[in-house]
């Protein structure tokens, strides 16, 4: 590799570690014709930064120009930074050398816009279209979608990528006004039904025609910035369910503003929320896979998560009057809210319970975390804990353990002594 192609990949592959919805699940995109590469089943293999982001496959900018000026992002066109910038060849130099080098298995794009978004995702479909039809290239491909690029140019790009994303970037248009005054909410919502309209459509083609093209197989994402604008957790939830519900969306990722550059609409941040991230994520999974209503953890009275506990605790503290649960006869819909109770776990209760009555010993066995839900639930209309403690005490118990708990009390009944004497 040349001086010059080092010097862009440190360039576009640093200014691209911002953007954090590179996940593929969902790809099924198999291996023929001795083609190279495989996205199907565990052919992409990912591993993963301290704070969750996805970094197996091969993640750049087509380039760092930009003609936007949005107040929270590195490569807007008033920062001092170096620029670069690949060609369409390049990129697909870069993932065919990389691959048969085995350090990748796919391909993250997206682009800085020059020139106008049509332009800009011309050449992003342009490398996609080259690595599938010249390099027979299977493996992984994930496109960021341009805002204001035109239709077909989206439905194009859907035929050669296994999953598309529109970044909606902040949780409301008024903070897209203030913040990214350039863009609308408008421009990033058309191409999010677009998509799903394309992902519908190739779907029922596909059921009368097996030859007919595949559209994005791992469907549709997009990111939303926290912490850039004011925006609540209530809010970002809310926006979040209703594109679950609207655009049929895969995922909604989540990325703790990292103050990357000088500007007074921002908000003075030290570091990155990642706390509050891991739990708006947390809160995501619940609303995705355990059943809960995103009106359940986030509402007016509690309009942001609990930065100390998980939201599923903090949901079971708020509604004492639902628990405990009977392992052996409640229904798997109610055990999946139990705290310390995941997925797994729920399923197989659920089918252990039906060949012989469970104790705690089997739930521990299920990977059942009972230093959680021992405050919850009982086995055979038994308990391994008292059920009657307040939730302010449960809290406790849990963020500090018994013995801490035991040795606060003792030292508040003791300064009690100390000022009745």
């Amino acid at each position: 590799m040349n001086e010059r192609i080092t010097e862009k990949l440190t360039i576009l592959a640093d200014a691209a570690k911002y953007d954090v919805s590179c996940s593929s699940s969902g790809g099924k995109r198999k291996n023929e014709n001795k083609g190279l590469g495989n996205a199907e089943g565990m052919g992409i293999c990912h591993s993963y930064t301290e704070d969750g982001r996805c970094v197996s496959l091969l993640k750049i900018l087509l380039t760092n120009f930009c003609i936007y000026d949005c107040a929270y992002c590195i490569t807007r066109k008033s920062n001092d930074i170096k620029r670069a910038a690949f060609t369409v060849q390049e990129v697909v130099d870069l993932t065919i050398n990389f691959y048969r080098r085995n350090y990748i298995e796919g391909l993250f794009l997206s682009s800085g816009i020059f020139k106008d978004a049509d332009y800009t995702m011309e050449r992003l479909v342009r490398v996609a279209k080259k690595l599938r039809q010249e390099h027979k290239f299977n493996g992984y491909i994930h496109l960021k979608t341009i805002p204001g690029a035109s239709e077909e140019l989206i439905k194009e790009a859907g035929l050669y990528a296994d999953r598309l994303s529109v970044n909606i970037e902040l949780p409301s248009e008024q903070s897209l006004q203030q913040l990214a005054p350039e863009k609308n909410y408008s421009e990033i919502l058309v191409p999010m039904g677009n998509i799903k309209e394309q992902l519908v459509q190739a779907k029922e083609e596909r059921k009368i025609f097996k030859s007919a093209p595949i559209f994005a197989p791992a469907g549709q994402s997009t990111q939303l910035i926290v912490g850039a604008s004011a925006e609540n957790d209530q809010q970002i939830l809310q926006l979040s369910d209703n594109l679950y519900k609207s655009y049929s969306l895969k995922r909604v990722y989540y990325s703790g503003y990292v103050p990357v550059s000088s500007d007074n609409r921002l908000p003075i941040l030290t570091e990155p929320p990642i706390i509050r991230e891991n739990r708006i994520y947390q809160a995501d999974w619940l609303m995705r896979f355990y059943g809960f209503d995103v009106k359940e953890i986030v509402d007016d009275q509690h309009p942001n998560l609990d930065l100390e506990i998980d939201p599923k605790l903090s949901w079971a503290l708020r509604n004492r009057h639902g628990f405990p649960v009977e392992m052996n006869t409640a229904d798997y819909e109610m055990i999946l809210r139990v705290p310390g109770i995941g997925v797994k776990s729920a399923k197989k209760i659920v089918s252990a319970r039906r060949f012989a009555p469970l104790n705690f010993e089997h739930l521990r066995q299920m990977g059942v975390v009972l230093k959680r839900a021992k405050y919850f639930i009982t086995c055979q209309a038994k308990s391994l804990q008292r059920q009657d403690f307040e939730s302010q005490l449960i809290r406790q118990k849990i963020l500090f353990g018994d013995r801490s708990v035991r040795s606060a009390l003792l030292t508040q009944q003791l300064d009690l002594f100390r000022q009745v004497g």
